[in-house]
């Protein structure tokens, strides 16, 4: 299995437990915070990133494969901007917070990496 491969099926792993903890945070902000919209944008952001690798692994080429890896990178960035959002209004606790940014920032670090290795096979 390629290095970028085998560093996408574990953000793939990585990916799909984040996506818990960003629902778990959905569910909190609704239900004891009463904050309906920045949540459903961090719902949808964070559990986006899974979703395009789950896409990313059944890419009928490798740009596609490249090309869906980049969304879910670009979707770590948007994640990473509601959190930061959250946090700063006061929504979120310190702990939830950099439990989730944490997460968030190894995923894009993988992502990143991925991202780089696929562009370097594509152009050798």
């Amino acid at each position: 299995m390629e290095s970028g491969e085998k560093r996408q099926g574990i953000a793939y792993r990585k990916s799909l437990t984040f996506a818990r903890m960003i629902v778990r945070s959905y569910q909190n902000l609704v239900n004891a915070k009463h904050e309906y919209v920045l949540s459903k944008q961090l719902l949808r952001s964070g559990t986006s990133i899974g979703a395009n690798l789950a896409e990313a692994r059944c890419g009928y080429s490798p740009k596609d494969f490249l090309s869906k890896v980049y969304i879910a990178l670009k979707e770590c960035a948007e994640t990473t901007y509601w959190l930061d959002l959250l946090y700063d209004c006061d929504y979120m606790e310190t702990g939830e917070y950099q439990a989730l940014k944490s997460a968030c920032e190894e995923l894009r670090r993988m992502l990143s990496a991925t991202t780089k290795t696929m562009q370097d096979s594509l152009h050798s």
